[in-house]
């Protein structure tokens, strides 16, 4: 990464996982296991039944920087944290591990305590509440996929057989329940549960994992949008999403295209009926009725995992077909919501990013807030990097335009970006190094908002292609061949998707705001109107 606010917020993150201290994100992890903690256990949810959410969020977030960054002292926190989590679970003796606590009402106890009585079949799941516990399931996705991504990204040998571990311990508290009694506890959010055991199965080649994985398919919300139909209003919203996800992998691991066509009809689905103009969705965290974006717009829109996990998606979508719009809305979401969600003072994060006129953004507090949003913030902003450059056979495609290199090892290329996007209309590429000239395609996404954009390669113009789709250049390239991009930027509206009076106002990529005063005065003056036969012609652009 270049110099940009992406860089900058991938800084800011940086510095605020320094700041926090591994061992008391592990405080519940040993006191389960009956060791002794090493550090105070930190405020906010982490002092909740869902303790343990922000140690997964935390790995993964660690081993993410060190690929993007390569930071060696995240590195070093990644191993001592699985190093730990190992020794909790060697503890335990049967494969569990875990954080989370529950209420047996003013009494806080152990988590572990609910899986003898999940075996039995004493079940009560309520939503976000499974037998006192918030979210178990959905802790435990978080932690499988920071195992992952510590195996991944740091080459730790010990991650997986953790993760194999505590498979085993989940599919033993399964093993002893029938359907119906799987679908109720898969009734409390769960996140991603059924990804964490088909990526298990994946990295294992173990089938065990892989029955689990299909047997933990939340059948009441995935089955409709299987066969096509609309399941979402009036539910949680981000509870879906990894599901969804799930279906993702499930797919590219088994084949089933009725998993592929569910996570599409998604997809599709939500950015259609419920998705804001910067690429988020939700009110108060539900889905509302579709189509109905101007009736929602309220202090608590957008909550920030979802698109955070939309974003996801979209890159398992566009690894199946690469198509230009998958990465309209991936810019969309990425560039308003995600970037926008990080306070690039503090590197803090808004679990909402509201749209209603006078509403503010609440920043979390560094050690005493760990919403999920906070936990998911932590990822985002480790992982900017990767989604700008693709490549798909001998073709490289350039999806976002954030200043960057890149080496394509196959092609034994390198390149660097170099841009002010989305602040700045033009893009250069230069081939920076190169073994000896070779013949490959270079895809450049033409964005589908842009109108006239210019392409050169050397000086000597070549054809920009459409908006919404690809300029390929398919030549023979040389050390020091230099592409040129402009992608004019204009003033423009977009309506909300029920009502063509309720727009907003765009340049280029990106969303516009009115500037209301400072966000600790609160705003009491009438909601804002633009009332005009030309509503763009009294607007002119100012120097930053």
């Amino acid at each position: 990464m270049l110099e940009s606010p992406w860089l900058e917020a991938i800084e800011g993150n940086l510095r605020y996982l320094h700041a926090l201290e591994p061992d008391r994100l592990l405080h519940n992890f040993r006191t389960s296991a009956g060791l002794d903690p090493k550090g105070a256990v930190y405020g906010g949810w982490e002092s909740d039944t869902i303790a343990g959410h922000s140690l997964g969020h935390y790995l993964t977030a660690v081993s993410l920087m060190y690929a993007q960054t390569g930071d060696e002292e995240c590195k070093r926190r990644a191993g001592y944290i699985v190093d730990e989590l190992a020794a909790a679970q060697a503890a335990h003796g049967d494969g569990y591990v875990a954080g989370f606590t529950r209420k047996r009402g003013d009494v806080v106890e152990d988590g572990k305590a609910i899986f003898a009585e999940l075996k039995r079949g004493d079940i009560r799941s309520m939503g976000f509440d499974l037998n006192g516990c918030w979210v178990p399931f959905y802790n435990w996705h978080k932690l499988f996929a920071s195992l992952f991504d510590a195996q991944e990204l740091c080459g730790n040998a010990k991650a997986l057989p953790v993760a194999i571990g505590l498979g085993a311990y989940i599919d033993g508290v399964f093993a002893a329940l029938d359907d119906a009694q799987v679908q109720q506890v898969l009734d409390c959010e769960h996140g991603g549960i059924n990804e964490s055991f088909a990526e298990l199965h994946a990295r294992t080649k173990d089938p065990r994992w892989l029955r689990l994985a299909e047997r933990l398919r939340h059948r009441k919300v995935l089955d409709p949008l299987s066969e096509g139909q609309d399941s979402l209003p009036w539910i949680h919203a981000n509870t879906q999403i990894p599901k969804i996800i799930g279906l993702a992998r499930l797919h590219e691991l088994t084949g089933n295209t009725g998993d592929a066509a569910a996570a599409r009809f998604f997809w599709e689905t939500v950015i259609r009926d419920y998705s804001y103009v910067i690429g988020g969705n939700a009110d108060r965290e539900y889905f509302p009725a579709p189509r109905t974006i101007s009736k929602h717009i309220t202090e608590q829109t957008c909550e920030s995992c979802n698109s955070y996990n939309m974003l996801k998606l979209t890159r398992h979508l566009y690894g199946w077909r690469p198509e230009a719009r998958l990465f309209d809305y991936y810019e969309r979401a990425h560039t308003n919501h995600i970037l926008a969600h990080q306070d690039p003072a503090t590197g803090m994060f808004a679990y909402m990013v509201p749209l209603m006129s006078g509403s503010a953004r609440k920043f979390s507090k560094p050690f005493d807030d760990f919403w999920c949003c906070v936990g998911s913030g932590m990822e985002s902003h480790a992982k900017h990097g990767d989604s700008v450059w693709w490549q798909s056979g001998d073709t490289l495609l350039v999806n976002l335009y954030i200043a960057s290199t890149a080496t394509w090892e196959s092609q034994g290329a390198g390149f660097r970006m170099e841009t002010a996007y989305p602040f700045g209309e033009s893009i250069a590429i230069t081939l920076e190094t190169l073994d000896r000239p070779r013949d490959f395609a270079v895809a450049l996404r033409i964005p589908g908002w842009c109108e006239g954009a210019a392409l050169t390669v050397n000086g000597q113009s070549v054809r920009a292609g459409t908006p919404g789709d690809y300029a390929v250049i398919r030549r023979r390239w040389a050390k020091g061949d230099r592409i040129a991009l402009t992608l004019p930027m204009r003033l423009r509206t977009e309506s909300a998707n029920d009502d063509p009076s309720t727009v907003a106002l765009l340049h280029g990529p990106v969303v516009l705001a009115a500037d209301l005063g400072p966000a600790d005065m609160p705003f009491d003056g009438p909601a804002p109107a633009l009332v005009a036969a030309d509503l763009l012609a009294g607007f002119a652009p100012v120097d930053a």
